[in-house]
């Protein structure tokens, strides 16, 4: 019996979205493989993903993907360059210690990146650390300041002036606002940097 086809998060499915049909795709922080293996059943990519925890790996591999167990930093300098047509980083990048060398590694071995993350900006996250004067916790940001895997935090802004530092360029930017354990959202076009819970940007050279 075939693998289900899980539901994907909102975000994903955006991605999903800008992919070419065929196309070689790296996803870094995979989990258990939803976006590789909705782009494997339904668009034909060549997909590898690379993934930090053995239990989500072994069940990637359960359902027919290529993932490697590792930590992404190591494992993406084993890769020529323009080895893949999009590389993903998809809610990874702020648990990420050097993003500007991880970021370039990646524009070199892949023809455009796709990055996503927690929008920090939000209104929400604003609004707490105003009133009750401590770090912010969120659907998007669920962790106290204690034991978060997140190591730094991003704006859609910053975002924005980061690309320009690498020296890359944004081919698509998405920002959206999500609900229900990011399962559903929307598409937000005003004040993209105060009311959306999400960025994602096509970057490449």
């Amino acid at each position: 019996m075939k693998p289900a086809i899980k539901p994907l998060r909102y975000d994903l499915e955006i991605i999903a979205s800008w992919i070419e049909p065929g196309s070689r795709v790296l996803d870094l922080g995979c989990g258990e493989g939803d976006l590789l293996f909705h782009l494997k059943t339904t668009k034909g990519v060549a997909g590898t993903g690379i993934e930090k925890r053995e239990d989500k790996v072994a069940a990637a591999l359960t359902r027919g993907l290529t993932v490697l167990q590792g930590d992404i930093r190591e494992e993406v300098a084993d890769y020529a360059p323009n080895t893949f047509d999009y590389v993903i980083v998809s809610q990874t990048l702020q648990q990420v210690f050097a993003p500007v060398e991880l970021i370039s590694t990646l524009l070199a071995i892949g023809r455009r990146v796709v990055v996503s993350f927690p929008n920090f900006s939000h209104w929400k996250n604003r609004l707490q650390l105003l009133i009750q004067g401590q770090a912010p916790r969120s659907s998007q940001l669920p962790y106290e300041w204690y034991d978060t895997p997140n190591i730094r935090v991003i704006t859609i802004r910053d975002f924005r002036r980061f690309t320009r530092t690498v020296g890359c360029t944004i081919y698509r930017e998405t920002a959206i606002n999500t609900h229900q354990h990011d399962r559903y959202g929307s598409i937000v076009h005003f004040l993209p940097n105060l009311r959306a819970t999400y960025g994602i940007f096509l970057i490449g050279r």
